[in-house]
């Protein structure tokens, strides 16, 4: 496939002597990568197409009129970040640490979207948040959109400590083994002084307080009836037993007690939830949804339900309830469709996503769905389910997922939403900028033969 005459749209990478990964200098369109690069997911070529060509005579794309650059899953890794930013263009990299660096022209009048999962298995989540904090200070415009581990994190730290109700008493122990990286980091850079257990109780309390009663199986099922799936019931009662076997053992192989546990959990709400806590300004900021022209960014995907109400609230209205039900109704915030925006992969355990749903997205004036949640190894990629058009944007950023799925090398990536009509994917893990221009990408895909087609 010949070279793309667009090579001008390749960002300029500033100060890339201070990142590890390697980053790519070419365009292609993004039908370049075949299977690495688009995904039908029960669709055809053709059904892509068809939407491509319904949307162009339309005229249905709008794209924002600034610069959008966009990260997911990021993963408590601000070195991934870091490199990301330069991979932007948005910032120039000063020297070698994660907060060395300034806003570049463009990075002062573009926009930043944190697309969700900034906690959980490291090496350093606070090392991230002070990073995008750093990336405010600068005068970046920054928007936080919420991920299925931050929403985890936050209602299992919160729920420590309040008085026991089956609705939510478990929703520490569901946040399982992952989130012991986060209370290690809190406990050693906050606590580990010598008076970091002052008047913490002892370990059967910090038990009884941490992990749901003896009686919450029995009670769960009662108060969930009629409410969440019975499969779904069976399911989450067996995770919960699972992780409360496993959790304890895990803390001491990290060499955390029970009652150093409990501590970090009181720092970390000191932290994150009081007003003058260091971190305060996170979940304040954080958002369920962003739409900007005709794209919309969440943190995973949406369903019939949330499709539907896109078409009568919008987004203003999906966040306002995302804010409400988040802190005053837990429960069925967590097991609704509001919360399926941040942890769908489209499963059968997953809230239903039909063509109905994707016919409500379209009249909701939404052309493509950005989004991460679903971990790739050759950087972005386009999926067509039930007609409706999905950026995939998570490019395993973090070292300890690259470590873990043998992943080589660093992780570095950013989509680039740009005004001009493109959307552009670069990452570490693929040789070229893959560049989604809606007339030249349904060119491309017009022109492959059948027998091509049914390898993409």
């Amino acid at each position: 496939m010949a070279r793309l005459k667009t090579e001008p749209h390749v960002p300029r990478y500033r100060g890339k002597s201070w990142i590890k990964p390697k980053l790519p200098r070419d365009v292609r369109d993004w039908t370049h990568g075949g299977e690495k690069s688009i995904a039908l997911d029960g669709d055809s070529p053709e059904i892509l197409a068809a939407v491509l060509d319904e949307f162009h005579k339309r005229r249905a794309w709008k794209w924002p009129k600034r610069r959008h650059y966009f990260f997911s899953d990021l993963h408590g890794d601000p070195d991934a970040f870091a490199a990301s930013l330069v991979a932007s263009g948005g910032v120039h990299k000063t020297g070698p640490g994660p907060t060395d660096f300034v806003l570049t022209p463009k990075g002062k009048k573009g926009a930043f979207v944190i697309g969700g999962d900034c906690f959980d298995k490291g090496p350093s989540s606070l090392g991230l948040l002070r990073t995008i904090h750093h990336l405010m200070k600068q005068g970046a415009r920054v928007r936080v959109l919420a991920g299925n581990h931050d929403v985890r994190v936050f209602l299992g730290m919160g729920v420590v400590g309040q008085e026991k109700d089956p609705h939510n008493e478990h929703f520490f122990i569901r946040t399982g083994q992952k989130i012991i990286p986060l209370l290690k980091e809190v406990w050693e850079e906050y606590l580990a002084d010598g008076k970091g257990l002052k008047g913490i109780p002892g370990r059967k309390e910090c038990r009884r307080r941490l992990f749901p009663d003896d009686q919450w199986p029995e009670a769960f099922p009662k108060i969930a009836e009629g409410k969440v799936r019975k499969a779904q019931i069976h399911r989450e009662i067996v995770r919960i037993s699972k992780k409360m076997q496993k959790f304890e053992k895990a803390c001491e192989e990290q060499e955390l007690s029970l009652r150093q546990v409990y501590a970090a959990v009181e720092k970390w709400k000191q932290l994150f939830l009081d007003a003058d806590g260091e971190f305060h300004w996170f979940f304040k900021r954080m958002r369920l949804a962003y739409k900007v022209g005709s794209l919309l960014f969440v943190h995973a995907g949406v369903d019939n339900e949330i499709a539907r109400d896109l078409g009568r609230g919008g987004v203003r209205e999906m966040n306002r309830a995302f804010k409400t039900a988040l802190k005053e109704k837990p429960f069925d915030f967590y097991y609704g469709s509001l919360c399926n925006t941040v942890r769908t992969k489209y499963r059968q355990v997953d809230m239903p996503f039909s063509t109905k749903g994707a016919r409500h997205v379209r009249k909701a004036g939404i052309t493509a769905i950005i989004h991460g949640h679903r971990n790739l190894h050759h950087g972005q990629r386009i999926s067509s389910r039930k007609s409706l058009i999905s950026f995939e944007c998570d490019a395993t950023l973090d070292r300890h997922s690259r470590k873990k799925e043998n992943v080589r090398g660093h992780g570095a990536a950013v989509t680039i939403i740009e005004p001009k009509g493109c959307i552009l994917g670069i990452s570490s893990d693929y040789p070229y900028v893959k560049k989604f221009d809606p007339r030249e990408t349904l060119d491309h895909l017009k022109s492959i033969q059948p027998k091509q087609r049914r390898r993409v």
